[in-house]
């Protein structure tokens, strides 16, 4: 079963203040070490809002809007595909994460993301 593992931006990151390199070296090696285990599928972070763009479809009329997106009040800042044998597997990897976070950062972090799980086809929908 494939998981996204989501992380939510903060106010540092969308600032574009980038993370700490002993917490980046950190994460590197858990993404190393579930990649030789098989279980990461991909990673990545994303550039703040204010290098993206807003699309929408409305009534028929799709608008393009440049960021940042000051409304928005969960933007994704990065993410993991993970390819496991259950929900509760998928939220034991994303525990991980955010408690690498706790122990290089401290106790003031303050981080939240979610885990859904991905269909691998559309045929996959109907099984929900």
């Amino acid at each position: 079963m494939k998981f996204m593992l989501i992380a939510y931006a903060n106010k540092s990151s969308e600032a574009g203040v980038p993370p700490e390199p002993k917490l980046m070296a950190a994460v590197g090696k858990l993404t190393e070490e579930l990649s030789k285990a098989g279980v990461m599928v991909g990673t990545g972070g994303l550039a703040p809002t204010s290098l993206g763009a807003h699309i929408r479809l409305l009534e028929g009329k799709v608008t393009v809007t440049d960021g940042p997106f000051p409304e928005t009040k969960e933007v994704i800042g990065g993410y993991a595909i993970v390819d496991v044998k259950s929900k509760e597997e998928a939220i034991a990897l994303a525990k991980r994460f955010f408690e690498i976070h706790a122990e290089i950062v401290g106790p003031s972090y303050v981080g939240e993301g979610e885990v859904r799980q991905m269909f691998d086809s559309p045929t996959e929908c109907d099984k929900t």
